[in-house]
């Protein structure tokens, strides 16, 4: 990746913290600095075998994340960005509307599972609480949005695949499947879907936390039990609207988040580095990573379509988490009900990219399943989400 300039970025952020403005900068500078020393980026690289290169498989487990370059190219960011547009122009004008800006019925409306979530401009929602069976330890700091600031922004859409066909084909990319295969195995099977949304001045913080939940006391824990997540961005990851991650600790077990905050003297944990990428950069990011972003008080937006994958033998027959899915139990059936996305998904990339070699998934080969994307496959996603494989 080319070294941007996030002088201006990083500068408007820290004015908004008063007093700890140096800090702030000093912090954002050197952790820029420490990202873009890891090693941890470049291409998709495959083996003459099709196996993904070691060196990216050592980097990815060594530091948790690595930053896939260039994965979606142009014309592929042109339709996302037309796509997410729309979607958005079908949000509803505020939480509890059951109309868009146009008087149309909003996404959503008519859904059992939970759809878009809103968040008071430049706060920590999920800091402090219960929420997410209290994952998010600590609460950070809460800005002032500008005059004129709407009182809710929209910050997170769950089961983003039955809303928007171009995350439907970047979820099918070949080469992210293959990734997919390489880290989780051939049956990998699907987590869940999300747009992440950090307008720039109202984009909520996230605090840190690790996202596992289920596994951490199995005797045959290790540091990809979690599983992952794809992070592809829309429009580029910075200092100040990206994700935050401390390298290493998805070697490391459940961390005591507080305490390591109370040990760095401030929220701006010790050893952190942002994840920072340009357009089209998809970033693959282990679960148990200790991760968060902090308010976007900068003026770049960040849009992410998060997608996650497991390791088939940690969501088989194991007790759900009760965070993104209310199924008590993960049988063959509910995984092979939840995967009819990823058929989907290959397909509707394949009718829009025909020249595409298109990823084959091994369960269904096994099987023989073959699935069309078409309005009624698509409207069979109606509340889908409510299978997502939660642990």
């Amino acid at each position: 990746m080319a070294k941007f300039d996030f002088t201006r970025s990083i500068e408007v952020c820290a004015a908004h913290y008063g007093d700890e403005a140096d800090e702030v900068k000093d912090y954002m500078y050197g952790g820029l600095d420490r990202a873009l020393s890891l090693g941890n980026r470049g291409l998709i690289r495959f083996n003459e075998d099709g196996s993904l290169h070691q060196d990216i498989l050592d980097a990815y487990f060594k530091n948790g994340f690595y930053v896939f370059e260039r994965v979606i190219g142009e014309q592929e960011l042109a339709d996302i960005e037309a796509d997410l547009v729309d979607l958005r122009s079908r949000f509803p004008t505020h939480p509890g509307s059951d109309v868009d800006s146009q008087g149309r019925q909003a996404i959503g409306v008519g859904c059992k599972a939970p759809g878009l979530t809103w968040s008071k401009p430049l706060s920590d929602p999920l800091g402090g609480t219960q929420i997410a069976n209290g994952r998010h330890q600590v609460k950070l700091k809460e800005l002032d949005a500008a005059e004129g600031a709407p009182e809710a922004a929209p910050f997170i859409l769950l089961g983003s695949l039955q809303f928007s066909d171009a995350a439907m084909r970047t979820y099918g990319h070949p080469d992210l499947l293959r990734v997919a295969a390489a880290v989780n195995g051939e049956d990998f099977a699907p987590f869940n879907e999300v747009l992440f949304i950090k307008d720039p001045g109202l984009g909520a913080a996230v605090s840190w936390h690790q996202d596992g939940d289920t596994h951490w006391d199995n005797p045959d824990f290790d540091e990809n039990i979690h599983g992952f997540n794809f992070m592809a961005q829309a429009y580029g990851s910075s200092p100040v609207n990206g994700v935050w991650v401390v390298p290493g600790t998805h070697k490391l077990g459940k961390m005591d988040i507080t305490q390591m905050v109370e040990d760095s003297g401030s929220e701006r944990l010790k050893d952190a580095v942002p994840i920072v990428c340009a357009p089209g950069d998809v970033i693959m990011c282990n679960r148990q990573l200790v991760h968060g972003s902090f308010a976007n008080t900068g003026f770049e937006p960040r849009l992410t379509i998060n997608f996650g994958f497991h390791k088939r033998s940690s969501v088989l027959d194991v007790e759900g988490a009760g965070i993104h899915s209310p199924v008590a139990t993960y049988d063959k059936d509910v995984i092979k009900e939840r995967s009819k996305v990823i058929g989907y998904a290959i397909d509707a990339r394949q009718q829009k990219y025909p020249n595409e070699k298109p990823y084959s998934y091994k369960p269904f080969e096994a099987t023989g399943e073959n699935y069309a994307w078409n309005p009624e496959a698509k409207a069979s996603l109606k509340d889908y989400n409510l299978l997502d494989l939660s642990i």
